[in-house]
């Protein structure tokens, strides 16, 4: 039996715009904007932290010269720490775009997962994070073949970290008339890549659509989560470095597949912008922007990003 499925269903209210519920606690960060305008939030956005443990990143997030802040975060064992009201404006999203809205952060409740992120496979078998910590096979998720991630290793998510998220995002659907979930990576995408392959976000894209449902936890205690967003993904050996690129062109054609014969995609790129690359092939690299297609690698600079966090 996993952890999720020896876990008791969770039920969170919402009072004065602070959550109660077992394990819920409140430390307050000082790193807000103010008030949502009437008729937000709207949306929640799902992070990970990149960082050492709960403790740590919920430092990060409350502490004055950080810059940075979130409404809830989650840790491994379960337990949430939630650092501003809800209808104040947090700090997690930065430079952000989504359905041609900019600037995340006056939409949307910011949601932060204790989590390592991106791993790098160790000659011992091991796999270390950005921060120097050591992860056993057990603990890694690994991707080897997909279009929207960084093919390699992530930390997994726990089970009742995963449970506890879901029950909290519920909570807020039904509370603020949610209509979105998404990750930081679809909002950010050529600067972030949280929360990662590892976390099932189609299943929380469902929770926004249909909050009233009930059963969400039985559907995840028939199954473990991490297993079902596994299976998502096709294997296949490769790097575990995200990379990303700017363009070093004046101005540089996209195609819709890897040679000059594939048709272009609308109006190409610019000098200087940034990508996420994909996959490459040869002499092009399919790489995403807010859209995805092919570019000849003779016109861009690549520059490996090893820490997707904040701090």
């Amino acid at each position: 039996m996993t952890a999720l499925q020896a876990a008791p269903s969770y039920a969170f209210n919402i009072n004065d715009h602070k959550l109660t519920g077992d394990d819920v606690s409140f430390t307050p960060s000082p790193n807000s904007s103010g008030m949502f305008e009437k008729g937000y939030p709207d949306t929640i956005v799902i992070h990970f932290t990149a960082g050492s443990n709960l403790a740590s990143s919920v430092n990060v997030l409350t502490h004055p010269d950080s810059g940075v802040s979130a409404h809830f975060a989650v840790g491994r064992n379960g337990n949430i720490v939630q650092m501003l009201p809800t209808n104040q404006i947090a700090w997690h999203a930065g430079e952000s775009h989504f359905e041609g809205r900019s600037g995340l952060n006056q939409y949307s409740i910011g949601i932060e997962l204790d989590n390592a992120g991106q791993l790098k496979e160790r000659s011992d078998g091991t796999y270390e994070s950005w921060f120097g910590k050591v992860y056993e096979k057990s603990e890694v998720f690994e991707v080897r073949n997909n279009n929207q991630y960084a093919i390699g290793y992530w930390h997994k998510y726990s089970d009742i970290q995963v449970a506890r998220t879901l029950a909290l995002c519920k909570a807020l659907c039904e509370h603020y008339k949610i209509s979105t979930i998404v990750g930081h990576e679809e909002i950010a995408p050529t600067r972030k890549v949280d929360p990662g392959p590892a976390f099932p976000l189609q299943k929380f894209k469902e929770l926004a659509s249909h909050p009233e449902r009930n059963g969400w936890e039985a559907e995840l205690k028939e199954t473990s989560t991490q297993r079902e967003a596994h299976d998502q993904f096709q294997r296949d050996l490769t790097s575990p470095i995200m990379k990303i690129a700017n363009v070093s062109a004046s101005t540089l054609n996209v195609r819709k597949g890897p040679g000059a014969s594939f048709p272009t995609i609308d109006n190409g790129l610019n000098k200087g912008e940034i990508l996420k690359v994909l996959e490459k092939q040869g002499d092009w690299a399919k790489v995403s922007f807010t859209k995805v297609g092919w570019v000849n690698t003779a016109f861009i600079h690549e520059v490996t990003e090893k820490s997707p966090f904040k701090s």
